[in-house]
């Protein structure tokens, strides 16, 4: 088959795995304890989880999107 044919090329596919895998490791830097009703967890507010983590999954977000526009070269 024509290569012509394919809306995405090799490296598409890979830009978007390295985009998934970011969004994951940005939710991974989200995760953690939570406070109950007995006991109050003070890491909830910590700057890994309401800074770091977000931007990390903006930039994986980011670069899946750079990763689905970018034109395959011929």
């Amino acid at each position: 088959m024509d290569k012509r044919n394919f809306a995405f090329d090799k490296v598409n596919f890979i830009l978007l795995a390295v985009g998934m895998l970011v969004v994951v490791v940005g939710f991974l830097l989200m995760a953690g304890s939570s406070s109950t009703d007995t006991m109050y967890d003070p890491d909830i507010f910590s700057a890994r989880r309401i800074k770091v983590a977000p931007v990390v999954c903006l930039l994986g977000f980011v670069s899946m999107i750079y990763a689905v526009i970018r034109k395959p070269k011929d």
